[in-house]
């Protein structure tokens, strides 16, 4: 199964990086603008500065912890690519069990056993929505009876009235 919309293994880390990035910041700008309105003092100038500042003050953060598992995730899985010289689902779930052990080493090999567990099935969950998706998108799009090679029309008769012919 190809992965045609993807970019080569070398610019496919930055992009994944970036994208990663991104999502972090933007998510986690929402999350921490409700996060921040709600624990500040009443007051709508208060709650929306106490939003600013949780924005300011998190979301960075949040999109350079999203980079640093999507550039992991990205280096892993195109040194999975070159090793095993195809590109298949078990990439993707291999690359995010490894990268959930390596981000959790820190915490010693129990934690890593349990990130790499749960990295492997969440990447596994989405690989098999993945096929889903595109086995279901695929069925609603047949391709139509196939039929046997058709006959080639038979030749019409030239009906004859007596010596005047219909022209053909």
């Amino acid at each position: 199964m190809e992965e045609y919309a993807r970019e080569p293994c070398p610019w496919r880390i930055v992009d994944d990086c970036g994208g990663a990035f991104t999502m972090g910041a933007i998510g986690g700008g929402i999350f921490q603008a409700v996060k921040g309105f709600r624990n500040a003092p009443s007051g709508m100038s208060h709650r929306m500065r106490g939003s600013l500042t949780a924005i300011k003050t998190r979301a960075p953060q949040l999109g350079g912890s999203f980079a640093v598992w999507g550039g992991l995730f990205s280096m892993i899985d195109c040194g999975l690519v070159k090793v095993r010289g195809k590109e298949d689902p078990w990439n993707s779930i291999t690359s995010g069990a490894m990268t959930g052990a390596i981000l959790a080493a820190r915490n010693g090999p129990v934690a890593m056993v349990g990130s790499a567990a749960m990295g492997g099935i969440l990447l596994a969950l989405i690989e098999g929505a993945g096929i889903l998706l595109t086995r279901f998108a695929s069925s609603q799009f047949p391709t139509g009876p196939q039929f046997a090679e058709e006959p080639a029309p038979a030749p019409m008769p030239t009906p004859s009235f007596g010596d005047y012919r219909q022209y053909q």
